[in-house]
């Protein structure tokens, strides 16, 4: 989740929420490595036990001042738990909560946004972040969700997005909220592409970035929402998405940013089944192609994203290639 923090002690989210086996335990002094100060796993970052808070840098990955009611609401869309009334104190699944695409899913959180917003350099920085937990600690990180925009084109972003790419970790991203075409006026971060290379990192071999636009419950693409017929890949649901928030358990909101979450972890769904069914978790080019190759024609999204369709879920997890 590169997105604001997340209320990682929600009812809904607290079981899904990863913690880093090396920051947690007692260290060889018998103190809680969680706080120390110390950076336990030699990554980088001391006490990073959900994640990386890189707007304050720190910890602290859910800041109550600042609200991260967004990337609460975000994840609980990726990754709410099901069938919990004896967790929440409200009546949850269908009563008053809510339930994710993903019941059981690991989720870090990658903050890089404040309340007024946040810096194109933190938000490197969080990539690079999670691209070297699986390279160098080993996590078995699928996509990056990221329900953000704005800013122009980085070359420093783009050079992390690559960097990620060639970790074969996806870069799922929301199309925007500007009712424009992206294919005439790109609208980023959604609108890099890893199979173009930079002055300073070399081209990937896929591109590894999924542009998501929001379609209604009808299936009409939401009237907010940023479409191309080359540049947004496809359409998934982010008009009236009920899911988890900071401040009142629960809430309503509609953006691209809560449509992209669906394919994030639909991205992470389709990657456990795999894994199942082969022994061994698919690389980034095999998830995309599931993703983008089964989605479900729609004539609302036809001319409209590249795939002319919306997210399939049912088809992608049948690792096989079907139409509708």
């Amino acid at each position: 989740m590169i997105d604001e923090g997340i209320k990682f002690e929600h009812c809904d989210l607290d079981a899904n929420i990863w913690t880093n086996p090396g920051e947690s335990g007692l260290d060889a002094s018998g103190l809680d490595k969680a706080t120390n100060g110390l950076d336990d796993d030699g990554n980088g970052y001391a006490d990073d036990l959900h994640g990386w808070d890189f707007f304050h840098n720190d910890n602290s990955i859910y800041d109550p001042a600042d609200g991260d009611n967004h990337g609460t609401h975000v994840t609980g869309t990726i990754g709410a738990k099901a069938n919990n009334t004896a967790d929440c104190s409200v009546e949850v699944d269908g009563g008053g909560g809510t339930v994710g695409v993903n019941w059981e899913v690991t989720i870090i959180s990658g903050k890089f946004l404040g309340p007024g917003g946040g810096y194109l350099s933190d938000a490197v920085r969080a990539v690079e972040y999670f691209t070297t937990l699986k390279t160098k600690r080993g996590l078995n990180v699928v996509a990056l969700n990221n329900s953000w925009g704005g800013g122009g084109y980085s070359q420093a972003l783009h050079d992390a997005i690559i960097r990620a790419a060639k970790a074969n970790i996806l870069f799922i991203a929301a199309a925007g909220n500007d009712a424009s075409n992206s294919d005439g006026r790109p609208s980023y971060p959604s609108g890099y592409n890893t199979t173009q290379g930079t002055t300073t990192e070399a081209r990937a071999s896929y591109d590894s970035v999924i542009a998501v636009a929001a379609i209604d419950r009808y299936g009409s693409l939401a009237s907010f929402s940023n479409y191309g017929r080359t540049t947004v890949d496809l359409g998934a649901p982010g008009v009236e998405i009920w899911s988890t928030t900071a401040s009142a358990m629960y809430a309503q909101y509609s953006g691209t940013s809560m449509a992209a979450p669906h394919v994030t972890a639909a991205a992470a769904l389709y990657a456990a089944v795999y894994q199942v069914r082969n022994g061994a978790y698919p690389d980034g080019p095999t998830i995309r192609t599931a993703l983008l190759q089964n989605t479900a024609k729609t004539g609302a999204l036809n001319r409209k994203t590249a795939t002319g369709g919306r997210l399939d879920i049912s088809c992608v997890l049948s690792l096989t290639t079907c139409t509708r």
